[in-house]
Formats: C-alpha cells, structure tokens, sequence
C-alpha cells in the first residue's frame, strides 16, 4: 500500500514557508507612508523659496504644496519654480486655506507649516516619527525662540493668555494652541470639520484635538524670525480678537451645559438679590412699594431657569455631534507604527 503520509506532510511544511516567505516579502515591500507638505502663503514672495527648500531637504520623499491665498506679488511663480505644487484658494484668510487643503490633498501624514520661513523644518522629520511610532493624529511643534523680532512681546503673551484659557476651559496638553506647525494624521484630517476663516484656525484644531481624545502630542521646535522683506500678516489685537471670539463660541457649541449654566447664574444672581431684598420689605411691611424691580428681578429669574433649560437641551445635541464626528473619525485607517 502506498505511503502518502511523507509526502503530504512534506507539502504541508512547504506550503507553510511559502506562506511564511509571502508574508516577509509583503512586509518588506509594504509602501512607505505618502508625506504632504501643505504651506498656505499670502504674499510671501521674499519667504517662499526658502521655505520650500528647507523642507525639500528635511523630507526629500514628501509632496510639498504651495497654497497661494489671493497674493499681489510673486509667490505661486517663485514656489513652482522651487519645485513645489501649486495651487490656490481666493478667499482670504488662513482658515479658507487650510479647508482646501485638507479637502483637497490626499496623503497619510499631513505636515502644516507657514510659507515664511520661520518654522525649522528640520524637526519635521522627528515630528513625523513621534506620530508614526505613538500611533498619534496630531504632534503640535511648540515655539521656541529667543529672537526677540521672531516672536514679538505682545504675541508671546497673547499665546499665554489664550492657551492658558483653552486649557482651563478644555484640558492642559498644550503649551502652545497657535503654533501654525503641526503634523497630522489622515483621519484627523478627513474628520476635521473646518469653520474658521482666518488665524483662529490653530484654535479650533486644538479643540477639535480635545474634544474627541485623540491620541496627540508635542515637541519643542525652534522659531526664527522672517527672512527680510518679508512681513507678518498677524494682527495683534484684531486676531486676538477673533480668536478669543473663536474660544467663546467653541466652548458654546462644546460645552453648552457650562456656557449657558454660567449665563443663567450671571442673570439668577442679580435677580434673586433684588427679589430678595423686595420679599424681605414684603414680609415686614405687607406692601410691594418697588414693583418695577420685582418685575425686572422675576424676569431675570425666568430668563436664567429657561438658560438651564436650553443648557440641557444643548448638552445632549453637542454629545450627538461629538459622536457623529467620532464615528466618521474611526472609519478613517489610523497612521502606521
């Protein structure tokens, strides 16, 4: 009777490292991860080059594109002829810029950046690797100068003071909310719900970072001061304006319980003091001699319960909105360790 047993054995152990030598050579040709540089840019016709270069060195393998946000001067023609993609968006303002790239650039790990030479695109590559190996969606590059015209007085505190207020008001991980150099991921990219139009968009990554949990980090970067000829576009107290509007209407659509809990105590106070001191006249006297005040303070009383109640209301519309925006954010593949 024939002996089938070797053979089939043999075939099977043969098959195994076939399985075996498939498996290493599909890990070993497995694709590196597709890099985007995306630099918005108004103006930055003395900057540009500069920029592009030094990224094109730090990330040799990575795509970098130019966005020309409506510039007067040379920038798109300056940025092509450094090697860079260019393409543009009419309306002004960064956050318009970063809407369209993140809609319109397909890659796996995003790096943002400005077009001004002023973030050291040197750290990128770290920045990348710290995303890559923690499995993060976002590694802020935190500012750090000792130029005194890179990263003037009244910027340097107007970042304190509002990442001190985005910590208190949502968490404390990070130190600074309007660095404009990041790394991302690709979910936190095609999850982000974009809304700013201008500089506030730093604030609203930050939130949009918080808000879900997502997995980020932040490293240390230097900060070097603009090439010359080259000018800020940042306007200290108008920006800071619109950003510290940006943090209330977050925190609004956020966290509504808090905001119109705080509105109804700001209007309940007032309300039940003045009620307070007419009850008391009231119970000794047996007369209502004010009563313009008791309808003012009732007023106020109503209008802070009916807050409570929006308050309530707002909380579970929020919680749906955060999960919605989860859900598209898990069916998006994570970055590779």
């Amino acid at each position: 009777m024939k002996d089938y047993a070797a053979p089939v054995a043999g075939d099977y152990a043969d098959g195994l490292g076939l399985l075996d030598a498939f498996a290493g050579r599909a890990r070993r040709a497995e694709p590196d991860p597709q890099i985007a540089v995306i630099l918005p840019c108004h103006n930055e016709a003395a900057a540009i080059a500069q920029t592009v270069q030094q990224f094109r060195a730090a990330l040799p393998q990575a795509r970098i594109y130019v966005y020309d946000n409506n510039s007067t001067d040379d920038t798109a023609r300056i940025a092509r002829d450094a090697g860079a993609i260019v393409r543009f968006e009419p309306r002004k303002g960064k956050g318009n810029v970063v809407r369209r790239m993140f809609a319109d650039v397909e890659a796996d790990i995003y790096v943002m950046a400005d077009g001004d030479a002023t973030y050291h695109a040197a750290s990128a590559p770290a920045m990348i690797s710290m995303l890559m190996d923690g499995k993060l969606d976002m590694v802020n590059g935190a500012r750090i100068s000792t130029d005194a015209a890179a990263y003037r007085a009244g910027h340097k505190f107007g970042n304190r003071l509002l990442s001190g207020l985005v910590q208190t008001l949502f968490a404390r991980d990070f130190n600074d909310m309007l660095s404009g150099y990041r790394v991302f991921s690709r979910r936190f990219v095609k999850s982000f719900p974009a809304l700013s139009q201008g500089f506030e968009i730093e604030t609203e990554l930050t939130v949009h970072s918080l808000q879900l949990r997502m997995p980020a980090g932040e490293v240390p970067t230097p900060y070097s001061a603009r090439p010359e000829n080259s000018n800020s576009k940042l306007s200290t107290y108008r920006d800071g304006w619109r950003i510290l509007r940006m943090i209330g209407l977050l925190v609004k659509e956020e966290k509504p319980l808090q905001f119109f809990a705080g509105l109804a105590g700001l209007m309940a106070l007032p309300s039940l003091a003045v009620f307070a001191s007419i009850f008391a006249e009231f119970m000794e006297t047996g007369l209502v001699a004010r009563f313009p005040s008791l309808f003012v303070s009732l007023t106020g009383i109503g209008l802070a319960a009916l807050s409570l109640v929006c308050a309530v209301i707002l909380e579970t519309v929020a919680r749906g909105r955060r999960e919605a925006r989860y859900m598209t954010y898990l069916q998006i593949p994570g970055p590779r360790g």
